[in-house]
């Protein structure tokens, strides 16, 4: 089967990112850990942005409700954080290998491609994103918890 593009979507109080010389942090919202493949496209990156614009998991402001608003429902932030750990494969050993991961340079690109995306289909102060690249530090504090896997080719 097809590798698939991989977020980890945390529900979060508030997150914080730490590196390349730079910090990006958010309040209520997501916090999403993106892993690239080698066989992602556009279309994967569509799929998973709107998906994550998408997705119920916050309370309805009115009626407190659960699972019933979305990210953009209730005006939160979104923060990207490239992890190409999300494909790391442990067949023998105790090493990993990351063989399943785009490559640095081809996922710089599409990393960004994401997280323009997210900016232009929702709101581009609202969405963050880590250094790509840069050795990182990841703070936050998952509401609930919540935690969603999302792979752009399992769409059943």
């Amino acid at each position: 089967p097809p590798l698939s593009m991989r977020a980890i979507i945390q529900r979060v109080s508030q997150a914080s990112v730490v590196g390349g010389g730079e910090t990006a942090s958010i309040g209520r919202g997501l916090l999403i850990l993106l892993g690239l493949t080698s066989d992602d496209t556009p279309a994967d990156t569509e799929y998973i942005v709107r998906k994550i614009l998408a997705l119920k998991v916050f309370e309805d402001p009115e009626t407190s409700s659960p699972w019933k608003s979305g990210v953009v429902d209730i005006g939160g932030e979104v923060l990207f954080v490239s992890q190409f750990t999300l494909h790391a494969v442990l067949k023998s050993g105790a090493k990993p290998s990351f063989h399943r991961a785009m490559a640095p340079e081809s996922a710089r690109g599409m990393f960004g491609e994401a997280v323009e995306m997210a900016r232009g289909d929702y709101n581009p102060d609202a969405v963050k994103a880590c250094v790509f690249g840069s050795m990182m530090n990841v703070s936050l504090v998952n509401e609930g918890p919540v935690t969603i896997i999302l792979d752009s080719k399992e769409k059943k």
